[in-house]
């Protein structure tokens, strides 16, 4: 069984499934290597404008590290930190990413929602981070993006205790921006792709970059990211196509220059 599925939808995006469900998606050495195949392949496909990530099964998005590999791991895997790197690879990927959260977002499952652009989460959804409990902490940039999205107190607070909350308690935080039925998940997410895919692609590109690099970076420079960005778009045929298709009360044709 593929450990990895990928789907391509019929209008401009594709779906990246974790087939682990007999192990609650783990993430494995192999389903690692299977990201990153699939990454390679989606960042070169044209017709793909979007991407949602989700989990096989509804007991689980991603519950985590594979522990039977995990207890294996030493300093030297600490240092060269393979996961916390594919996981930038996502949150810096060239098309925006969707996080389709159907059951538990544990540990390195969480990090990986929290790599993606947009998080959507079915109701029976749990988040939390396991990690302190095994005297390990979460490192694969969940001690970095969870205060980013909801602020360094109530990251360390689920960081510190590794307790679990509800979906509907994480869209509180802002740590999801849905919830919906489980039934609905992935036509929401496959919604929200489809909106994102008909906006201007190199506008969609730069303000992620903007809004990423930005918050390192500190509001002086962010600001001057932000006015660059725009210099850039106002040059474009992409941005004259959008003006031009609202003044003529029709849907823009954009070709991502």
């Amino acid at each position: 069984m593929d450990t990895i599925v990928v789907t391509r939808r019929d209008r401009a995006h594709a779906v990246v499934t974790i087939n682990r469900p007999e192990a609650r998606n783990a993430l494995s050495v192999e389903v690692q290597d299977g990201l990153t195949r699939a990454l390679d392949e989606l960042a070169y496909d044209d017709t793909v404008r979007a991407v949602v990530l989700t989990g096989a099964g509804d007991r689980a998005f991603v519950a985590g590290a594979d522990v039977k590999q995990l207890r294996e791991y030493t300093a030297s895997d600490g240092l060269r930190g393979r996961l916390q790197r594919l996981f930038d690879r996502i949150a810096s990927f060239e098309k925006p990413t969707i996080a389709a959260i159907n059951g538990l977002a544990l540990g390195g499952g969480c990090e990986l929602a929290l790599a993606c652009d947009l998080r959507v989460a079915a109701q029976p959804a749990r988040f939390g981070f396991p990690e302190t409990g095994l005297s390990i902490i979460p490192g694969a940039g969940g001690t970095q993006r969870l205060p980013q999205l909801i602020g360094a107190g109530r990251a360390l607070d689920l960081i510190l205790t590794g307790r679990i909350v509800s979906a509907e308690d994480a869209l509180a935080m802002g740590l999801v921006s849905h919830v919906v039925p489980a039934e609905d998940l992935l036509t929401t997410a496959a919604a929200l792709a489809e909106t994102v895919a008909a906006k201007g692609p190199l506008a969609i590109r730069l303000a992620r970059l903007v809004v990423r690099s930005g918050a390192d970076a500190g509001a002086a420079a962010g600001m001057t990211m932000e006015r660059m960005a725009q210099a850039i778009l106002h040059e474009t045929a992409d941005k004259q196509e959008g003006i031009a298709a609202l003044l003529e009360k029709r849907t823009p044709e954009f070709e991502g220059r």
